[in-house]
């Protein structure tokens, strides 16, 4: 076993060479050498990966529905930009639901609406030319529903599109969920002056720690929680396709303790929002994500699983994932693991993506602390290409929001990524264990760095494993 790393290092020029406390060289980088044609682990290895994609491929089908269309026109909604079709939607979505289901058209215009409620069966199907353009009144996402906020369970305002408990459900289309947040509208409440989200957030995470059931855990009408712009809880055979988000409050599309998920096509399009995750899939299991377009304010997409002591009563993973063929542009994280870890992350299957972005912060990136717990394992990561990050090409990180002592250290190891090419990035690897909770098995495996300008972080890794990586041209392997 490779003996820890306590040190802050840089890779130098020289194979398997790791040096403490020096910064790359300026000038123009030499051309790196091409890394080798042959698979990162060996073909037994790749084929073993392709075989556990496949099988979780095979468990995820989207939902169908009858060929039974309800244009929600017909019950009294107008495209106008004007009148409240909150109404109107809702009695097409009960309507489809009882006849059997079906879809729930909303054809060209700009609908006014408050919060929208899916019901089993129903495919609320967006026209290309569609606008769901939400109201920007608080008392618009009332009464309170039962929701998850930042990986604690609560009841709050609901999600603009929201769903409990339901099966077969979509939304599909080329239209658009407009969100409408603003500097005036949900974002403000991120920040200050007061009232803010500060006082809120801590009576939960309080509540939580305390043991309160959900149910007295009520927030809503003169609290100042964020909902989340699309939350389906506790949903089976999900499908999200072809649409476009726009200023979502805060995270945008948010599946939580769902089974079999597939989101495709979408465009998530809320770079200025704060907390405005892409996609986070939270606690769910046989999740496909692929073709998407993200530019968010914080993470594109990032599996979660549940916050500290609420996360840990919950304890179910975020598990049995694949994303493939995305494009990444603003965010935090390109492809995210955390914060909220409490029920665990494993088996996550990135393949194929492109990032890129002066406001890309950090392409692959897993953060925890000792508060969360949780296991973070089997996270394989292959063929990404990175054009520009502003901060680290990836970032493993136990530290999150400065948290450096807990009772609950999380388990990260078996980290594997191969065939990622980053053209610039200042850093190429921040590695952050702790001294008594190491990273585990990290792998890199033919990935190249260029442009890089700043020394790495590697502290407190066990199992560091560098094969034909090159970084600013010169090959390290350990």
């Amino acid at each position: 076993m490779t003996a820890p790393v306590r040190r802050r290092t840089v890779l130098l020029a020289g194979a398997g060479t790791l040096t403490a406390g020096t910064v790359l060289g300026g000038g123009t980088a030499p051309a790196a050498a091409e890394p080798a044609a042959a698979p990162a682990c060996g073909p037994a290895e790749e084929a073993a990966a392709d075989a556990r994609i496949a099988a979780i491929l095979r468990r995820i089908r989207p939902p169908r529905f009858p060929d039974r269309r309800y244009d929600v026109r017909d019950f009294g909604a107008i495209g106008d930009d004007a009148t409240d079709c909150t109404a109107a939607i809702r009695h097409a979505i009960e309507t489809c639901r009882r006849d059997g289901g079906g879809h729930v058209v909303v054809p060209p215009g700009d609908y006014r609406t408050g919060a929208v409620h899916l019901l089993s069966r129903v495919d609320l199907h967006l026209a290309k030319g569609a606008r769901l353009a939400f109201s920007q009144d608080p008392a618009d996402y009332l009464p309170v529903v039962a929701t998850r906020y930042e990986g604690t369970e609560c009841y709050n305002y609901s999600p603009f599109v929201y769903a409990y408990g339901q099966r077969d459900i979509a939304v599909t289309g080329e239209g658009v969920l407009d969100g409408r947040a603003d500097a005036t509208h949900w974002w403000d409440w991120a920040g200050n002056p007061p009232p803010t989200e500060g006082p809120d957030k801590a009576l939960l995470i309080q509540l939580a720690a305390d043991g309160v059931p959900v149910e007295e855990r009520v927030f809503g009408a003169g609290h100042y929680l964020r909902p989340n712009l699309l939350q389906f809880n506790r949903c089976e055979n999900v499908l999200l396709e072809d649409f476009t988000v726009l200023d979502s409050p805060m995270w945008n599309l948010h599946p939580v303790l769902c089974r079999n998920v597939t989101i495709r096509g979408v465009t998530v399009h809320s770079p200025e929002g704060p907390n405005n995750d892409g996609i986070d899939a939270e606690s769910c299991t046989d999740v496909l994500i692929e073709n998407c377009t993200i530019s968010t304010g914080d993470d594109c997409i990032a599996f979660k699983s549940g916050k500290d002591a609420d996360g840990r009563r919950v304890n179910v993973p975020a598990r049995y994932a694949v994303v493939r063929n995305c494009e990444m542009a603003d965010g935090n994280g390109g492809v995210t693991a955390g914060s909220e870890t409490s029920g665990g992350v494993l088996d996550i299957y990135v393949r194929d993506c492109t990032m890129s972005s002066p406001h890309l912060e950090r392409a692959i990136r897993i953060k925890s602390n000792p508060d969360r717990g949780g296991t973070i394992a089997n996270i394989d990561v292959r063929r990404v290409e990175v054009g520009q990050a502003a901060d680290s090409a990836i970032e493993i990180v136990l530290n999150y929001a400065n948290v450096t002592t807990g009772e609950y250290p999380p388990d990260v190891r078996g980290i594997s990524i191969s065939h990622l090419i980053v053209a610039s990035a200042p850093v190429a690897l921040n590695l952050l264990g702790l001294p008594d909770n190491p990273l585990r098995d990290i792998h890199l495996h033919q990935c190249r760095f260029d442009a890089i300008t700043e020394p790495n972080v590697i502290e407190h890794v066990e199992g560091l494993h560098l094969n034909q990586v090159w970084i600013n041209g010169s090959r390290v392997d350990t």
